[in-house]
């Protein structure tokens, strides 16, 4: 694995929003056949590398959450970059998702040197923030068979992942001076009353993916400490289940009183395809997955886990990534073979 490249592609800040600089640097020192610089549409890019016609294409995206961590590579050192470490590689990214990236890479270009062809790899931006890259990909004319999306999970095949439903709210209240709190109405506590009831909610077990979980973001009340709230916004982001999902919908369609509701969207639970032989596991997080409909058959794996991604420590092994390429080639063997059937 090249550590070097590896380094370089940490050491581009491409947090969400700032990833068309990444594109356009991969573009030029990434090495495949064919190479198609994209535009999103909002002012980021994405990238595909061809080998032949692609029936197999990897995927992962370039984006990454903020702040920006630049990478240490510690804890012992490498022959290939002197004080750099070969076993715990720390830093923005390292895990979710430029970890996959290099691994993916790798497996390419061991796949090229074997003399194989037909693959690509998809190189996304704006997963984080809503999957607008794969949006944008999916409108394209491409078509192909068989995906493999790299995801921090622990090398395990995903079975199936939960879904998304985010909505707006806006609490309305009536301004009153704090000391007569009886002549007017907290959008405050009509908050808290919101979410004492949200969190008695009881949408059901799923077998295959357990409980549903939300949480809420981007608060914002701007009243003086001496005047009742007038008005709290926030967003409300669910995480549903195969057996939630079409109740969370219900009941926010339902809800009532002084409380506005915005539907934001989001995508259903889904399940994957698992192959023969692999570790797999059911995962909770979101990926570009259910948006690129242009592909057949998808598979979700990859080196890291997601208990370290978007934290201040995150951090990815080289056994991970080295095994994460050996996976990789195998899978491309698998599919090939089910290709051919």
């Amino acid at each position: 694995m090249n550590l070097e490249l590896f380094k370089d592609i940490l050491s581009i800040d491409s947090t969400s929003g700032k990833e068309r600089d990444m594109a356009m640097w991969l573009n030029d020192h990434l090495d495949a056949p064919c190479k198609r610089l994209m535009e999103v549409g909002d002012g980021t890019l994405n990238l595909l590398l061809s080998w032949g016609d692609p029936r197999v294409v990897f995927c992962t995206h370039m984006d990454t959450v903020p702040p920006y961590i630049a990478p240490r590579f510690a804890v012992g050192s490498s022959s290939l970059i002197p004080g750099l470490t070969r076993n715990l590689i720390s830093g923005r990214g390292t895990c979710d998702a430029k970890g996959q990236l290099i691994a993916l890479y790798t497996a390419c270009k061991e796949l090229e040197s074997e003399g194989a062809e037909g693959f690509g790899l998809l190189l996304l931006a704006g997963e984080e923030t809503g999957s607008w890259g794969a949006k944008a990909f999916a409108k394209t004319d491409f078509r192909a068979p068989f995906l493999i999306i790299g995801e921090p999970t622990e090398n395990k095949m995903v079975s199936a992942s939960k879904g998304t439903k985010s909505y707006d709210l806006r609490f309305v209240g009536e301004a009153f001076h704090s000391g007569y709190p009886e002549y007017g109405v907290s959008a405050v506590e009509l908050f808290n009353e919101f979410y004492n009831q949200l969190s008695a909610m009881d949408f059901g077990d799923d077998p295959i993916l357990g409980k549903t979980t939300w949480n809420i973001g981007l608060v914002k009340s701007d009243n003086p400490q001496n005047i009742l709230s007038p008005e709290l916004t926030c967003r409300l982001y669910f995480r549903t289940t195969f057996v939630s999902d079409e109740k969370v919908v219900n009941y926010m369609n339902h809800v009532r009183g002084s409380l506005e509701v915005v539907a934001r969207g989001g995508d259903d639970p889904a399940k994957y395809v698992v192959l023969p032989g692999f570790e797999s596991a059911p995962a909770a997080f979101g990926t570009d997955a259910p948006h690129l409909t242009n592909f057949g058959h998808k598979i979700i794996c990859g080196p890291g886990t997601v208990r370290v991604a978007h934290r201040d420590d995150e951090h990815i092994t080289l056994a991970e990534l080295e095994e994460a390429v050996k996976l990789y080639k195998a899978m491309w063997c698998d599919l090939q073979t089910l290709d051919n059937q």
